[in-house]
């Protein structure tokens, strides 16, 4: 049995720590799939690189509205695959190799490892080696989440794709269904509909994105139902192959909705269920989250998690931030030797959202609902796109900038964006949050490019009623 110093359970974020601090420590790193997690592989990074393609498509073919005739030829979709993965691909092999072959102190372990004991991990036996046992003074749970597929359709032995799979689709579905109407579905639908498909959303809510502020939640449903066929509050009866080779749902309504390829985007499960982690005294919640304080360490001694695993917010930021607490904290632990460290907390406090659909939509802090049960007097302020010099450039018609403040003291409690670069145009606001600057403050002690589409955030700040 060899001891290490410190173990890592997945090559996500539990990656980006290992820094110099590190090297003179001995590491176990275990990953069974490949290297750099959900966002570099399946998740963020690809996704928005085929989003962008679906952004490209959709101004040509609204480039009418401009003056400017335009059209397109076609949809080269494995030319777009590609271009994706002909990227991301390499940069996950070199992250593989770089710990492999350049890092001395680091042994890579590439199978599946759990918890057989406090702070013992046992790898399973592969083709390439031996099952393994080690020990670890401090170990680091970063093995995140996977998509949740239900049992209608697990059991109903069709063929489905999850994020994991879908972008590499062998071809663009002439029809696709999306099993769900969360941030997943709803990027994804944005994409197969923009580059040629036709898409058919089903979701047992009854609005797309309801995690979000009701009014913006509202909104983007509508806009949805206007361009893919949405079915939604009705669940699923029965899923089948269709008479074509395809798919259909039967919803609980009656309704069957036909397509050539199944999307299931219901949500993701966090791994806490895969790592034995009874075996080594960590708490796990009833909603699969392990339990972590605001240092990251779960409930058992000298053992940390971070992101999807232990998160609410499953949100690569967020792990990025939580593993830079981590990475610190490890070495304060160690630095302290049995006295009580600096600990550092994670700060959870303004945590941003985008949803990269059409439109784009952001959001932070709380919704209206939330501050109006929180706060005894709130100030609301919506200011549409179209009421902006760039939003007239724009021809915008959809966009909207939803400011939320305390009335009394002028505190911006929630900003919520849906519409054009709204991950950029939340940005200044999660600064004002995060830094204490006031909504009065913000709209008026600085300049505002004009006739900048900040502009909106701008009008919105100044029609609080402060």
């Amino acid at each position: 049995m060899t001891h290490f110093d410190v173990a890592v359970i997945g090559t996500g974020s539990g990656n980006t720590f290992l820094d110099e601090r590190y090297d003179g420590l001995k590491v176990a790193l275990f990953e069974e799939g490949v290297f750099g997690g959900t966002c570099l592989n399946v998740g963020c990074i690809p996704t928005k690189m085929f989003v962008y393609a679906s952004d490209v498509a959709n101004a040509v073919r609204s480039a009418h509205r401009y003056g400017v005739d335009a059209h397109i030829d076609g949809v080269r979709w494995q030319d777009v695959v590609s271009r994706v993965f002909g990227r991301i691909d390499p940069i996950a092999d070199g992250g593989r190799r770089y710990r492999e072959q350049d890092c001395a102190n680091i042994t890579v372990f590439r199978s599946h490892a759990e918890f057989t004991g406090p702070r013992t991990i046992t790898t399973h036996a592969t083709e390439a080696s031996p099952a393994q046992t080690i020990t670890a003074d401090q170990v680091v749970i970063a093995t995140g989440s996977r998509p949740i597929v239900p049992d209608v359709v697990r059991d109903a032995g069709v063929p489905y794709f999850t994020n994991d799979d879908v972008m590499r689709i062998p071809e663009l579905p002439d029809r696709l269904i999306v099993l769900g109407s969360g941030y997943i579905a709803s990027e994804f639908a944005h994409v197969f509909s923009s580059l040629g498909s036709d898409v058919s959303v089903i979701g047992r809510s009854g609005r797309m994105l309801r995690h979000l502020d009701d009014e913006l939640s509202a909104h983007f449903t509508e806009l949805a139902k206007a361009k893919w066929d949405c079915h939604l509050d009705s669940g699923v009866r029965a899923v089948r192959s269709g008479s074509d080779g395809g798919v259909e749902i039967e919803l609980e309504n009656g309704t069957v909705v036909a397509g050539d390829a199944l999307l299931v985007a219901v949500g993701r499960a966090p791994n806490s269920d895969l790592i034995g982690a009874e075996a080594a005294g960590i708490q796990v919640r009833e909603d699969g989250l392990i339990v972590v304080d605001e240092f990251q360490r779960t409930t058992a001694d000298g053992v940390f998690a971070l992101g999807d695993v232990s998160s609410a917010h499953q949100l690569k930021h967020v792990a990025n931030h939580e593993a830079r607490v981590v990475g610190h904290n490890l070495i304060a632990v160690r630095a302290a030797g049995g006295s009580d460290p600096e600990l550092r907390a994670s700060d959870h406090r303004f945590v941003p959202a985008a949803v990269f659909t059409e439109p784009q939509i952001a959001a932070v802090g709380l919704t209206e609902a939330q501050a109006r049960a929180q706060y005894p007097r709130i100030t609301v302020k919506v200011q549409n796109y179209s009421d902006v010099a760039y939003g007239w450039a724009m021809e915008d018609t959809e966009g909207i900038c939803k400011i939320i403040a305390d009335q009394d003291t002028g505190q911006i409690l929630g900003a919520h964006i849906l519409g054009a670069q709204a991950s950029i145009l939340i940005q200044p606001l999660i600064q004002a949050m995060s830094f204490g600057l006031s909504a009065t403050d913000m709209a008026k002690g600085q300049y505002w490019i004009h006739p900048a589409l900040t502009e909106v955030v701008e009008n919105a700040l100044l029609g609080l009623e402060l």
